[in-house]
């Protein structure tokens, strides 16, 4: 498969965000992020199954802000990116680093 190909194939980190919002407050995803659930932080990608509304919104207005070459880039951003961002959007930065993380293993399994 060539470059062109793959890029078709993967979402951009705006369509990512688009199919993780979808499941905003889902019943089936809220009991599966619940059945995760512990003082570990076993269930944080769970999040991404049936995100709050809260967290959807904070993820919009990080998205928002980023650049061009960020938003291309966003499976390869550093921690000290993430955490810049986030504290830029004045949101959670665990909620988008978990985010960012999903979709850095997204882009993992596209290729």
């Amino acid at each position: 498969m060539n470059d062109t190909s793959e890029n078709k194939s993967k979402l951009s980190l705006q369509q990512y965000l688009e199919k993780i919002a979808q499941k905003t407050d889902d019943s089936f995803g809220k009991q599966y992020r619940g059945f995760f659930a512990d003082n570990k932080g076993s269930a944080e990608l769970a999040m991404l199954a049936s995100p709050t509304k809260d967290e959807v919104r904070q993820l919009k207005i990080a998205v928002a802000i980023m650049t061009e070459d960020e938003k291309n880039n966003a499976d390869k951003l550093t921690d000290d990116q993430i955490r810049r961002i986030a504290q830029d959007a004045k949101i959670d930065v665990g909620v988008f680093a978990i985010f960012i993380n999903g979709y850095a293993l997204y882009c993992k399994k596209a290729k």
